[in-house]
C-alpha cells in the first residue's frame, strides 16, 4: 500500500529516502487516478524493497504540485538522491509502468 506524502513530510519521505520514490501526484476527482492507484499498490507490495511509492494529493498539496510542475494528473514522478529522475503522466498499464521504472526496480 502506498503512503500519503503531505508537504511537511516530503523532505523526510521523499527528498532523504536512501531508496529511489515513486510519487503519484493525483486527486480523488481524477478517474484515471482512481485507475491507476491499484497498479500501483500492486508494484508497491512487489517492489518495495527497492522503490518507495507515496501519493501526493494536489488538492491538499497544491504548492508541491506546483513546485515539481505538475500540470496533469496522475503525474507520476521517480526521485531519487533527492531530485526528479523521471516523470511520467498519465494512467498506463502495469507492464507499461514496469518497463518504465526498469532502473529502479531492477
Amino acid at each position: 500500500m502506498s503512503k500519503d506524502v503531505t508537504t511537511a513530510s516530503f523532505q523526510a519521505d521523499v527528498l532523504s529516502n536512501p531508496k529511489p520514490v515513486l510519487v503519484d501526484f493525483w486527486a480523488e476527482w481524477c478517474g484515471p487516478c482512481r485507475m491507476v492507484s491499484p497498479i500501483l499498490d500492486e508494484i508497491a507490495a512487489e517492489y518495495g524493497d527497492k522503490l518507495e511509492v507515496v501519493k501526493v494529493n494536489v488538492d491538499n498539496e497544491p504548492q508541491l504540485a506546483q513546485q515539481y510542475g505538475i500540470t496533469g494528473i496522475p503525474a507520476l514522478q521517480v526521485f531519487h538522491g533527492g531530485a526528479v529522475v523521471k516523470s511520467m503522466v498519465g494512467a498506463k498499464p502495469k507492464n507499461i509502468l514496469l518497463q518504465d521504472l526498469a532502473d529502479y526496480i531492477k
